[in-house]
């Protein structure tokens, strides 16, 4: 018999680590190749940790709710035969902490800054490196992180805890940015004002589910940070609306997929972006960070109705065709909570479609570190005037609202608006004979 180290796998460039939420395989369950043996959850997106191997489970590492760095063993499964070097996988024990990005934002926290907020200080409490880097950026010492009341598994401090701890402690939205001791100092301390809500008997009382909470927190988030404003275009999609209507059915006969509006919104975002691409950056303090790659993110509801980013990256190189099968492809998986961790990361514009539910305009708030966001509205039958070389006329059109919500820091209403009217250009000029 050999015994193989299960290891939490690598899911992407930003994300560290993650927490344990169920095990599905208990110690002495039999695992086949590729079978679930427990599912875990990021900062933005559930995942399931499937065996490389077929084996039995011998031996859980860590607990449920338990946060974990990856590459670490996370599991021992005994496996039939020799054990072959492949098989026998030792971890090597990290002595400081590593730089990690906060969630939401594109910020690394360096090693100087975590061991500088714990220096002259040791506690025998566990603490996960994204609370300790958050700790560091806050100026926290690890002594008053010993203070504070953790809602984790046998106590332990949550990031939440801890951004609630900022929160009531600041009296406002916690910040991730560093800050001074000297302008902590001069910032008084304000209590938490929440307002008092009155529930009567008939009244039902829902508690929010790990990711609800992620969602309002990242949305306060968004709003405390960015200065939101919004522009909008009403776009003459009528040209489209009839290709994808004589396309349709040839497509999905020979690619079996379908072909929904959402490929060719994506298509039209990522040529507009190549046209004004200071719509495509992020900002970090001072700097602002323009991003070679166009990875757009397609906002998506959840059965639970949740809400969940998945993101296509460099979406700019897809033809129709590719984008149709990436979209339907990652809004399958979405539907499933089969997503994987960095297939919600790395986003650098956001698409979101109000009108999939009826709705013809809206004011999305921006998904950070991004700086901007595109909501498109039901596409509608209308009357509109059209200029013909007989004068003008009232046809029926096939009409629908754009709405771009921008980061107000660094992005005017010029590159705003041009950038939104330059999308709908693209959908308004659809050619009819397109070949796909």
């Amino acid at each position: 018999m050999a015994q193989y180290e299960l290891l939490l796998p690598k899911m992407g460039e930003s994300v560290a680590e993650a927490t344990i939420i169920k095990w599905v395989k208990q110690p002495g369950d039999m695992i086949e190749m590729d079978d679930t043996v427990l599912e875990i959850a990021t900062d933005k997106v559930d995942s399931e940790v499937p065996s490389p191997i077929a084996g039995k489970l011998i031996k859980q590492l860590f607990k449920e709710d338990e946060v974990v760095q990856v590459g670490t063993v996370i599991a021992i499964i005994e496996t039939d035969g020799a054990a072959s070097e492949e098989d026998i996988i030792t971890t090597k024990v990290v002595e400081e902490p590593l730089p990690l990005i906060v969630p939401g934002t594109e910020q690394l926290v360096s090693n100087d800054a975590v061991r500088s907020a714990v220096k002259d200080n040791s506690s025998d409490r566990f603490y996960s490196p994204l609370v300790k880097n958050i700790a560091a950026q806050e100026n926290i010492a690890m002594g008053e992180l010993d203070t504070i009341s953790g809602t984790g598994a046998d106590g332990r401090l949550t990031k939440d805890d801890l951004l609630n701890y900022i929160q009531s402690k600041k009296g406002g939205a916690p910040s991730i940015a560093p800050v001074s001791q000297a302008a902590k100092a001069e910032e008084p301390v304000k209590p938490v004002s929440q307002p008092l809500v009155s529930v009567s008997g008939g009244d039902e009382i829902i508690e929010m589910d790990r990711m609800r909470k992620l969602i309002a927190e990242h949305m306060v988030m968004s709003k405390h940070t960015s200065p939101h404003v919004t522009s909008f275009v009403e776009a003459d999609v009528t040209n489209l609306v009839l290709w994808r209507d004589k396309v349709k059915g040839s497509f999905e006969k020979r690619e079996n997929e379908k072909i929904t509006f959402t490929p060719l919104f994506i298509e039209a975002v990522a040529k507009a972006i190549k046209d004004y691409p200071m719509i495509n950056v992020s900002v970090s303090g001072n700097q602002i960070i323009k991003k070679r790659d166009i990875n757009i993110g397609m906002a998506a509801a959840l059965p639970s109705g949740n809400l969940i980013v998945p993101v296509i990256k460099n979406a700019d190189q897809f033809n129709l065709v590719g984008l149709t099968k990436s979209v339907n492809d990652l809004a399958k998986r979405a539907r499933t909570s089969k997503l994987k961790p960095d297939e919600t990361q790395n986003g650098t514009f956001t698409l979101t479609n109000v009108g999939s539910f009826g709705n013809v305009m809206g004011t999305p708030i921006i998904n950070q570190p991004q700086v901007a966001i595109l909501a498109v509205g039901a596409i509608k039958k209308k009357p509109a005037v059209l200029e013909t070389e007989f004068g003008d006329v009232i046809a029926i059109r096939h009409m629908m609202f754009l709405s771009l919500s921008y980061d107000h820091r660094v992005v005017d209403g010029a590159l705003g608006g041009s950038f939104v009217r330059r999308v709908a250009d693209y959908l308004e000029n659809w050619d009819l004979n397109r070949e796909i």
